[in-house]
């Protein structure tokens, strides 16, 4: 709990938008952290020597009528460890944990501009669209949102 809750501050206040707003105190991330896993909620986690330098979560689809899908949630890598193909491993693991999961689709959403954009795109997530003004940046901003996808369906055929 203490290094997820550790590198959720840092990835806040390093500007990522994944829910929250800088300052976020040790409170807020304990409860997070103690209130996103559920039966649903699949969370994968990378180290280095041991410790938690990034995470995501694959977030399972319940109802009926969505068995086949999953959200991919809060990818988040450490600040001092990005560009290190960190995040670039964790989109790979949890795409074959969805795989395993039986889901053929996935979907994903991140704020517009983010380098994050770049990461989804070259692991073959397609946007999908954007909507204006949905999420508050730190300085009272309003930033789009772009929505990708990736379907499985291809990978279910080798």
């Amino acid at each position: 709990m203490e290094e997820l809750s550790e590198l959720l501050m840092q990835v806040v206040e390093d500007g990522a938008s994944i829910g929250f707003l800088p300052p976020l105190n040790r409170l807020e991330a304990e409860h997070y952290w103690g209130n996103v896993l559920d039966p649903g909620v699949i969370l994968l986690v990378a180290k280095i020597n041991n410790i938690i330098v990034g995470t995501v979560q694959l977030q399972l689809c319940t109802k009926r009528n969505g068995s086949h899908r999953a959200e991919i949630a809060k990818l988040m890598t450490h600040p001092n460890y990005r560009r290190n193909g960190i995040g670039r491993a964790l989109m790979r693991t949890v795409d074959e944990r969805a795989k395993k999961e039986g889901r053929s689709l996935l979907v994903l959403d991140t704020r517009e501009g983010d380098p994050s954009n770049l990461l989804y795109t070259s692991v073959g997530y397609i946007q999908a669209g954007r909507i204006p003004n949905y999420a508050m940046s730190a300085t009272g901003e309003l930033d789009a949102t772009i929505y990708y996808y990736k379907s499985m369906m291809s990978i279910y055929r080798r």
